[in-house]
């Protein structure tokens, strides 16, 4: 059985008990892992983030609110929301472990923002202030995916994965990858150049600025992500 570690997030004070700081994520990352014969498991800390590398077999560094800006030396945007250090500091060496250990990584969403983070990248904290650039969905809002089409490079690996070099993205961010991290290489974007995937060189790390997992029960494309890393792990 493939272990595939999912990042989840703390949640905040609720009225059910005991959800309250409870570690959670959407389920359809659940699904779409578990369609691809992959077992999921939800992490959100450990006190040695390499060793918790070696027991699981692929990564997804899952969506959610905003890296602390501070971690690229910038201050934080109005619209920059939801910064947990805790998190960003989990996940960036979890990406940075993925990396080392070259464990197959799926990043989505704020996934490929970590990742490009983490590897010394700088992020645009808010796509809506420049001229021409319409919003991509709206964040941490139900319902306010996006979708549109996005362009892959016909060379890359998210093309050949996918099966396909225009696919329709389902999109809720407001930032977006600025300055390139290390060793990565774009390898596509939408229609007004905001760069929607990431790869880096010599290894299975896959990023996406989209939701696959969205769409994954429909969309065949989409749930060939996650097929194909579960099947890369699996050797």
């Amino acid at each position: 059985m493939v272990m595939v570690a999912l990042t989840g997030r703390r949640l905040g004070r609720t009225d059910k008990w005991p959800y309250t700081g409870a570690a959670a994520l959407p389920y359809r990352y659940v699904e779409a892992v578990l369609r691809a014969g992959g077992q999921p498991v939800v992490v959100n800390d450990a006190r040695d983030p390499k060793a918790l590398m070696a027991r699981v077999d692929a990564l997804i560094l899952t969506g959610g609110p905003d890296v602390d800006p501070g971690r690229y030396g910038e201050a934080a945007h109005a619209h920059t929301y939801g910064v947990d250090r805790a998190d960003d500091d989990f996940e960036c060496a979890m990406a940075e472990a993925a990396t080392v250990r070259s464990v197959p990584t799926l990043a989505i969403c704020r996934g490929i923002q970590v990742l490009n983070v983490a590897r010394g990248g700088t992020l645009h904290q808010h796509i809506a202030d420049d001229p021409g650039v319409p919003a991509h969905g709206q964040p941490g809002v139900a319902g306010g995916a996006l979708q549109h089409q996005v362009t892959l490079d016909k060379d890359s690996l998210v093309a050949e994965v996918m099966g396909a070099t225009t696919v329709t993205a389902s999109c809720h961010h407001h930032q977006a990858i600025a300055k390139l991290g290390d060793g990565l290489r774009v390898v596509g974007r939408a229609h007004d150049k905001i760069v929607e995937a990431l790869e880096l060189e010599g290894a299975f790390i896959l990023a996406v600025q989209w939701h696959p997992e969205d769409t994954a029960d429909e969309d065949p494309a989409q749930q060939r992500l996650f097929d194909a890393l579960v099947r890369r792990a699996g050797g």
